[in-house]
Protein backbone atom coordinates (compact mmCIF):
# COMPACT_ATOMS: atom_id res chain seq x y z
CA UNK A 1 0.00 0.00 0.00
CA UNK A 2 2.92 2.33 0.67
CA UNK A 3 4.12 2.12 -2.95
CA UNK A 4 0.60 2.75 -4.28
CA UNK A 5 0.14 5.76 -2.03
CA UNK A 6 3.50 7.14 -3.16
CA UNK A 7 2.50 6.86 -6.82
CA UNK A 8 -0.87 8.46 -6.05
CA UNK A 9 0.81 11.29 -4.20
CA UNK A 10 3.02 11.97 -7.23
CA UNK A 11 0.01 11.95 -9.59
CA UNK A 12 -1.96 14.27 -7.32
CA UNK A 13 0.95 16.71 -7.19
CA UNK A 14 1.93 16.41 -10.87
CA UNK A 15 -1.60 17.09 -12.07
CA UNK A 16 -2.77 19.39 -9.26
CA UNK A 17 -5.71 17.08 -8.54
CA UNK A 18 -6.61 18.12 -4.99
CA UNK A 19 -6.96 21.57 -3.44
CA UNK A 20 -7.58 22.58 0.20
CA UNK A 21 -11.21 22.13 1.21
CA UNK A 22 -12.06 19.59 -1.49
CA UNK A 23 -14.66 16.96 -0.69
CA UNK A 24 -13.99 13.94 -2.88
CA UNK A 25 -16.54 11.28 -3.74
CA UNK A 26 -15.08 7.90 -4.70
CA UNK A 27 -17.19 5.67 -6.90
CA UNK A 28 -16.70 2.21 -5.38
CA UNK A 29 -17.71 -0.75 -7.53
CA UNK A 30 -16.33 -3.19 -4.97
CA UNK A 31 -13.45 -4.28 -7.20
CA UNK A 32 -9.81 -4.03 -6.18
CA UNK A 33 -9.16 -0.71 -7.95
CA UNK A 34 -11.90 1.34 -6.33
CA UNK A 35 -11.40 -0.24 -2.89
CA UNK A 36 -7.65 0.44 -2.97
CA UNK A 37 -8.26 4.00 -4.18
CA UNK A 38 -10.67 4.76 -1.35
CA UNK A 39 -8.43 3.37 1.40
CA UNK A 40 -5.33 5.08 -0.01
CA UNK A 41 -7.09 8.45 -0.27
CA UNK A 42 -8.22 7.97 3.32
CA UNK A 43 -4.59 7.46 4.35
CA UNK A 44 -3.37 10.42 2.27
CA UNK A 45 -5.61 12.77 4.28
CA UNK A 46 -3.10 12.43 7.11
CA UNK A 47 0.12 13.31 5.28
CA UNK A 48 -0.56 14.86 1.87
CA UNK A 49 -0.37 18.32 3.42
CA UNK A 50 -3.70 19.38 1.91
CA UNK A 51 -6.89 19.37 4.00
CA UNK A 52 -9.59 17.42 2.14
CA UNK A 53 -12.44 15.00 2.83
CA UNK A 54 -13.29 11.62 1.32
CA UNK A 55 -16.68 9.95 0.92
CA UNK A 56 -17.43 6.63 -0.80
CA UNK A 57 -20.49 5.65 -2.84
CA UNK A 58 -21.47 2.29 -4.31
CA UNK A 59 -24.12 2.04 -7.01
CA UNK A 60 -25.49 -1.49 -6.91
CA UNK A 61 -26.64 -2.37 -10.46
CA UNK A 62 -28.65 -5.28 -9.05
CA UNK A 63 -27.68 -7.63 -11.89
CA UNK A 64 -30.29 -10.36 -12.22
CA UNK A 65 -32.42 -8.47 -9.71
CA UNK A 66 -30.09 -9.54 -6.89
CA UNK A 67 -28.81 -7.05 -4.32
CA UNK A 68 -25.07 -7.42 -3.71
CA UNK A 69 -23.83 -7.74 -0.13
CA UNK A 70 -21.41 -4.87 0.51
CA UNK A 71 -21.18 -5.35 4.28
CA UNK A 72 -17.41 -6.09 4.16
CA UNK A 73 -16.90 -2.66 2.58
CA UNK A 74 -19.19 -1.03 5.14
CA UNK A 75 -17.01 -2.44 7.92
CA UNK A 76 -13.77 -1.49 6.15
CA UNK A 77 -14.72 2.12 5.48
CA UNK A 78 -16.15 2.55 8.97
CA UNK A 79 -12.77 1.47 10.37
CA UNK A 80 -11.07 4.05 8.11
CA UNK A 81 -13.48 6.83 9.13
CA UNK A 82 -14.73 7.20 5.55
CA UNK A 83 -18.46 7.94 5.09
CA UNK A 84 -20.04 5.30 2.86
CA UNK A 85 -23.37 5.07 1.04
CA UNK A 86 -24.91 2.27 -1.01
CA UNK A 87 -27.47 3.23 -3.65
CA UNK A 88 -29.54 0.40 -5.13
CA UNK A 89 -30.28 1.00 -8.82
CA UNK A 90 -32.12 -0.55 -11.78
CA UNK A 91 -29.09 -0.37 -14.09
CA UNK A 92 -28.77 -4.14 -14.48
CA UNK A 93 -32.45 -4.64 -15.30
CA UNK A 94 -32.53 -1.78 -17.82
CA UNK A 95 -29.31 -2.72 -19.64
CA UNK A 96 -29.68 -6.50 -19.78
CA UNK A 97 -33.39 -7.30 -19.30
CA UNK A 98 -35.22 -4.40 -20.94
CA UNK A 99 -32.75 -3.09 -23.52
CA UNK A 100 -30.95 -6.42 -24.04
CA UNK A 101 -27.88 -4.48 -25.15
CA UNK A 102 -25.48 -6.54 -27.31
CA UNK A 103 -22.64 -4.21 -26.17
CA UNK A 104 -23.80 -3.29 -22.67
CA UNK A 105 -20.67 -1.66 -21.24
CA UNK A 106 -21.11 1.81 -22.78
CA UNK A 107 -24.74 2.17 -21.68
CA UNK A 108 -24.01 0.80 -18.22
CA UNK A 109 -21.11 3.25 -17.82
CA UNK A 110 -23.32 6.13 -18.96
CA UNK A 111 -25.97 5.30 -16.35
CA UNK A 112 -23.33 4.89 -13.64
CA UNK A 113 -21.73 8.24 -14.43
CA UNK A 114 -25.01 10.10 -14.33
CA UNK A 115 -26.10 8.61 -11.00
CA UNK A 116 -22.62 8.97 -9.48
CA UNK A 117 -22.37 12.65 -10.44
CA UNK A 118 -25.81 13.40 -9.03
CA UNK A 119 -25.05 11.51 -5.81
CA UNK A 120 -21.73 13.33 -5.41
CA UNK A 121 -23.53 16.67 -5.65
CA UNK A 122 -26.11 15.49 -3.10
CA UNK A 123 -23.27 14.66 -0.70
CA UNK A 124 -21.69 18.09 -1.12
CA UNK A 125 -18.70 16.80 -3.08
CA UNK A 126 -16.97 18.97 -5.66
CA UNK A 127 -14.80 16.17 -7.05
CA UNK A 128 -15.25 12.54 -8.06
CA UNK A 129 -12.27 10.15 -7.91
CA UNK A 130 -12.21 7.17 -10.25
CA UNK A 131 -10.07 4.06 -9.85
CA UNK A 132 -8.42 4.01 -13.27
CA UNK A 133 -4.75 3.00 -13.19
CA UNK A 134 -1.99 3.12 -15.82
CA UNK A 135 -3.04 -0.16 -17.45
CA UNK A 136 -6.54 1.25 -17.96
CA UNK A 137 -5.07 4.34 -19.60
CA UNK A 138 -2.84 2.28 -21.91
CA UNK A 139 -5.74 0.02 -22.89
CA UNK A 140 -7.95 3.03 -23.60
CA UNK A 141 -5.22 4.61 -25.72
CA UNK A 142 -4.85 1.53 -27.92
CA UNK A 143 -8.60 0.89 -28.13
CA UNK A 144 -9.11 4.43 -29.38
CA UNK A 145 -6.31 3.93 -31.92
CA UNK A 146 -7.49 0.58 -33.25
CA UNK A 147 -11.27 0.93 -33.05
CA UNK A 148 -11.74 4.62 -33.80
CA UNK A 149 -8.53 5.55 -35.62
CA UNK A 150 -7.72 8.43 -33.29
CA UNK A 151 -5.01 9.37 -30.81
CA UNK A 152 -6.55 9.97 -27.41
CA UNK A 153 -7.15 8.81 -23.86
CA UNK A 154 -9.19 9.80 -20.82
CA UNK A 155 -7.76 12.80 -18.95
CA UNK A 156 -6.07 12.82 -15.52
CA UNK A 157 -8.32 15.75 -14.54
CA UNK A 158 -11.61 16.66 -16.22
CA UNK A 159 -13.92 19.52 -15.28
CA UNK A 160 -17.58 18.91 -16.13
CA UNK A 161 -19.10 22.38 -16.48
CA UNK A 162 -22.67 21.09 -16.79
CA UNK A 163 -22.43 19.39 -13.39
CA UNK A 164 -19.84 21.78 -11.89
CA UNK A 165 -17.82 18.79 -10.76
CA UNK A 166 -14.23 17.70 -11.41
CA UNK A 167 -13.20 14.13 -12.19
CA UNK A 168 -9.77 13.00 -10.98
CA UNK A 169 -7.84 9.75 -11.45
CA UNK A 170 -5.22 9.60 -8.67
CA UNK A 171 -3.97 6.08 -9.53
CA UNK A 172 -3.02 6.75 -13.15
CA UNK A 173 0.74 6.39 -12.50
CA UNK A 174 0.29 2.96 -10.84
CA UNK A 175 0.33 -0.32 -12.74
CA UNK A 176 -2.45 -2.80 -12.15
CA UNK A 177 0.08 -5.01 -10.37
CA UNK A 178 0.78 -2.19 -7.89
CA UNK A 179 -2.91 -2.07 -7.05
CA UNK A 180 -3.19 -5.84 -6.80
CA UNK A 181 -0.22 -6.08 -4.44
CA UNK A 182 -1.56 -3.25 -2.25
CA UNK A 183 -4.94 -4.98 -1.89
CA UNK A 184 -3.33 -8.32 -1.13
CA UNK A 185 -0.80 -6.96 1.38
CA UNK A 186 -3.42 -4.88 3.21
CA UNK A 187 -5.90 -7.79 3.06
CA UNK A 188 -8.65 -5.53 1.73
CA UNK A 189 -12.03 -7.10 0.93
CA UNK A 190 -13.06 -7.25 -2.73
CA UNK A 191 -16.62 -7.81 -3.95
CA UNK A 192 -16.82 -9.95 -7.10
CA UNK A 193 -18.77 -8.43 -9.97
CA UNK A 194 -21.99 -10.20 -10.94
CA UNK A 195 -22.05 -8.52 -14.35
CA UNK A 196 -22.97 -11.04 -17.10
CA UNK A 197 -20.46 -9.34 -19.44
CA UNK A 198 -17.56 -9.49 -16.96
CA UNK A 199 -14.41 -10.81 -18.66
CA UNK A 200 -15.88 -11.04 -22.18
CA UNK A 201 -15.55 -7.42 -23.33
CA UNK A 202 -13.40 -5.88 -26.07
CA UNK A 203 -11.28 -4.32 -23.32
CA UNK A 204 -10.36 -7.81 -22.16
CA UNK A 205 -8.74 -8.45 -25.55
CA UNK A 206 -6.77 -5.21 -25.28
CA UNK A 207 -5.76 -6.08 -21.71
CA UNK A 208 -4.29 -9.34 -22.97
CA UNK A 209 -2.39 -7.45 -25.68
CA UNK A 210 -0.84 -5.10 -23.10
CA UNK A 211 0.18 -8.05 -20.94
CA UNK A 212 1.79 -9.79 -23.90
CA UNK A 213 3.67 -6.66 -25.00
CA UNK A 214 4.87 -6.09 -21.44
CA UNK A 215 6.22 -9.63 -21.30
CA UNK A 216 8.17 -9.00 -24.50
CA UNK A 217 9.28 -5.52 -23.38
CA UNK A 218 9.16 -4.82 -19.62
CA UNK A 219 9.33 -1.07 -20.36
CA UNK A 220 6.25 -1.14 -22.62
CA UNK A 221 3.93 0.51 -20.07
CA UNK A 222 6.41 3.24 -19.15
CA UNK A 223 7.13 3.95 -22.81
CA UNK A 224 3.41 4.46 -23.48
CA UNK A 225 3.13 6.66 -20.39
CA UNK A 226 6.11 8.69 -21.60
CA UNK A 227 4.45 9.12 -25.00
CA UNK A 228 1.23 10.34 -23.37
CA UNK A 229 3.07 12.79 -21.12
CA UNK A 230 5.47 14.22 -23.69
CA UNK A 231 2.70 14.67 -26.26
CA UNK A 232 0.49 16.28 -23.64
CA UNK A 233 -2.67 14.94 -25.30
CA UNK A 234 -5.88 15.11 -23.27
CA UNK A 235 -4.16 16.82 -20.35
CA UNK A 236 -1.42 14.22 -19.85
CA UNK A 237 1.40 16.75 -19.74
CA UNK A 238 2.04 17.16 -15.96
CA UNK A 239 0.94 20.54 -14.63
CA UNK A 240 4.25 21.23 -12.89
CA UNK A 241 6.07 21.17 -16.25
CA UNK A 242 4.03 24.12 -17.44
CA UNK A 243 1.90 22.15 -19.88
CA UNK A 244 -1.85 22.61 -19.93
CA UNK A 245 -4.13 20.06 -18.34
Amino acid sequence: MQRLEGLMRKAIQDYDMIQPGDRICVGVSGGKDSVALTVALGHLRAYLGIPFEVAAVTLDPRFGGVETDYSPLEQLFASQNIPYEIRRTEIGRIVFDLRKEPNPCALCAKFRRGILHNTAKELGCNKVALGHHLDDAIETFYMNLWREGRIGCFSPVTYLSRKDITMIRPMLLANESDVRHAVRDAELPVIKSLCPADGVTVREDTKNFVKQMSREDPAFRQKTLHALQTSGIDGWGPVHTGRNH
